[in-house]
């Protein structure tokens, strides 16, 4: 995605209750850099934390060095570390921090730091959905569905959190500090960014409504969506962030149904009637003759087909079974036993990222998802987790196939995915710690494969073989080498995607010339 066509807009209103705002912002699409900081302390502490913090995340991420995942984690770490130091130099400011989430756009992806319970939402045409995790007792439960939005919003704890920016010193790798997210940002998405004082007082769907109905201009969405938090009691500071991609566009209106017109009462005309039945059958007779057949009827809309506790639906296959072209496959937060067969057409998605686990399947090493000749399906965040009672060979198995795999994780499979013919795309996946190799590309396939982390495998990153020519870009690869035929230029490879490792990866040698 280009940066330069992206539009943008931020704002951020000290709400009804409080007389400062401890809320800051940044908004900058050249360098597709963009942040909401919400401030925490007494006695201006938390607008001084927020200052703090908006000046050492642009320190960082403006100079644009490392992954951008070590750019995030380093940038956060320094302004936890300058907050936490200012505080135990200034009596004043004793106990300042702030949460804080921000976005890096970078070719086609959205890497994605957040510590707290600030937010980041991704909108497609008529969906939404919540890509961070709140860091707080109530948003963990509302999180696993223990309680429904509503409930968290009006939950009297809602406001704790258990990690914060700046309350004691860390490094950029600590565990359970930062949590970092890559997603695929297609130019028909945008991106939402706000502080708890918008999402506490207005629900996900209401927030959707406003950015669509603006679409193109998210300076009058942003404006809408501060004055609803403002109306529903405005008890916070609310600061707003959207960044909409080139084509992103609103939900289409329901089609309205036609409303049938009044009976006619008939009249005597018998031979009149007779006249008009005998022309209309002489006509499609002649249309018939022409090869006209009646159009068919409209297709059916997409539905949702829910999988979990309490929904229509037990198992992934019991709703893949029912599920039309078009439709989406959704699963709640758990562990699934299953194997997972894509079918046509059809979207199965976790619906948070990575908080329903496809285990593996008790059934002669097979592996959690297959797609066999298969066109138009997608799979997108979950978590495949190996079983040592029940391991797996290969997590994803894909032959034949033109499917998209996006946003999974897998980790101690054999192999992460093994692709077998077909031009498949896998986008923004994390493979790591499999036993074998982390892809494995055969049968002459040429997969994208796109935005992925592919790390600490103990075969290779990449292994090609049999006539398969895998395009890699802006892919982040570590402690795995490249297993890749001599007709894939190594220099294009290093060049299109990030090496964490020093040395040059290897390749399968070249064959002897006769």
């Amino acid at each position: 995605m280009v940066k330069a066509k992206l539009k943008s807009a931020g704002s951020s209103d000290p709400g009804r209750v409080r007389r400062n705002n401890e809320d800051a912002f940044h908004v900058d699409p050249e360098r597709g850099i963009f942040f909401v900081v919400d401030g925490i302390g007494g006695q201006n502490a938390g607008e001084k934390a927020a200052e703090i913090a908006v000046d050492r995340l642009r320190a960082r991420l403006e100079r644009q060095t490392g992954t951008p995942e070590q750019r995030i984690r380093e940038a956060i770490a320094m302004a936890n570390n300058e907050i936490f130091r200012a505080a135990r130099s200034n009596p004043e400011w004793d106990g300042m921090a702030c949460v804080l989430t921000l976005a890096l756009l970078e070719n086609g992806s959205a890497i994605v730091g957040h510590v707290g319970d600030s937010r980041l939402y991704l909108l497609e045409r008529g969906q939404i959905r919540k890509i961070t995790h709140d860091h707080s007792p109530v948003g963990e439960r509302e999180d696993a569905r223990e309680l429904s939005e509503a409930e968290a919003m009006r939950h009297p704890r809602r406001n704790e959190v258990y990690r914060d920016v700046g309350s004691e010193e860390h490094t950029p790798d600590d565990p359970d500090f930062i949590e970092i997210q890559r997603i695929p940002f297609e130019p028909a998405s945008a991106l939402l960014l706000c502080s708890d004082g918008l999402s506490d007082q207005v629900a996900s769907e209401d927030i959707r409504r406003a950015v669509e109905r603006h679409a193109g201009k998210p300076e009058a969405a942003v404006r809408e969506l501060i004055a609803a938090a403002n109306e529903a009691g405005g008890k916070d500071n609310v600061t707003v962030v959207i960044v909409e991609g080139e084509q992103f566009m609103p939900e289409p209106p329901a089609p309205v149904a036609a409303v049938a017109p009044p009976p006619v009462r008939p009249r005597r005309v018998p031979y009149l009637l007779a006249g008009l039945l005998l022309g209309a059958a002489a006509t499609f007779g002649v249309l018939e003759y022409l090869g006209w057949r009646p159009p068919l009827p409209p297709e059916p809309p997409p539905r949702v087909l829910a999988v979990g506790q309490g929904q229509p639906f037990a198992t992934i296959a019991d709703a893949l079974s029912k599920a039309r072209p078009g439709d989406t496959v959704e699963a709640l937060a758990g562990d699934y036993r299953e194997q997972v067969r894509l079918k046509p057409g059809v979207t199965v998605r976790s619906r948070v990222p990575r908080e329903a686990v496809l285990l593996a399947v008790a059934m002669n090493d097979a592996p959690a998802v297959v797609a066999e000749n298969t066109s138009g399906a997608r799979i997108s965040g979950f978590l495949i987790r190996a079983d040592p009672q029940a391991p797996l060979s290969a997590a994803i198995v894909l032959t034949s196939s033109d499917v998209t795999v996006e946003n999974m994780e897998i980790s101690g499979a054999g192999v992460g995915i093994e692709v077998r013919g077909g031009s498949p795309t896998i986008l923004g996946n994390s493979i790591h710690d499999c036993l074998l190799d982390g892809i494995v590309v055969t049968a002459s396939a040429t997969p994208w494969v796109l935005h992925n982390s592919i790390r600490r495998n103990k075969g290779a990153a990449i292994a090609a073989k049999e006539g398969a020519r895998p395009a890699l870009r802006d892919n982040v690869f570590e402690k795995n080498p490249l297993s890749l035929p001599p007709e894939i230029p190594l220099d294009a490879v290093r060049a299109q995607n990030v090496f964490l490792d020093t040395a040059t990866p290897p390749r399968r040698p070249a064959p002897p010339r006769l």
